[in-house]
């Protein structure tokens, strides 16, 4: 055999190497995206759980003559000016993972703040196996509509007509 018939043949391996190289580092790559996400998410319902944590213990601190009453800021939950002393039911106002910026989408019942969301509108990844209290996240078509309130059947009292909304 001829031998320069024999390195077209080579070439074409090299090619086929560099292809599958390619393909297997954009599978890699979006694999690492999603975990990434994943992560975020994770922070997400983490953060969002302090947020409601916090609401309730605003809220469950009762007043004189047995008033209860949600925050109507964030300053509120950083600083209970209610009692005496220093009160934090909030260490700080965390920073949105998914949007990566320290601005939150606000619920509000009556002017007061009763929960809170992100801002962004992806697609999240996770749309079952939520915890009891998480339940309402299930089958969200954006991370907007992950509300995280106080009470966390909230949502669905006013739906029934039970509590006014603001």
């Amino acid at each position: 055999p001829l031998p320069g018939r024999q390195e077209g043949f080579s070439y074409l391996w090299v090619l086929l190497l560099v292809a599958f190289m390619g393909l297997s580092l954009t599978i890699a790559a979006e694999i690492d995206a999603t975990a990434v996400q994943r992560g975020r998410e994770k922070e997400l319902l983490s953060i969002g759980r302090q947020f409601r944590v916090a609401i309730a213990r605003y809220y469950e601190t009762q007043q004189a003559g047995g008033v209860r009453e949600y925050p109507d800021s964030f300053e509120n939950l950083l600083h209970d000016n209610r009692v005496p002393g220093v009160k934090r039911h909030l260490r700080k106002i965390y920073v949105d993972p998914m949007t990566s910026k320290p601005e939150w989408g606000v619920v509000k019942v009556s002017g007061r703040i009763v929960g809170v969301h992100s801002m962004s509108s992806k697609l999240p990844i996770k749309q079952d196996g939520f915890e009891a209290e998480d339940i309402n996240l299930r089958g969200k078509s954006k991370y907007a509509e992950w509300l995280f309130v106080y009470p966390p059947d909230l949502m669905l009292q006013i739906d029934a007509g039970v509590v006014k909304p603001m």
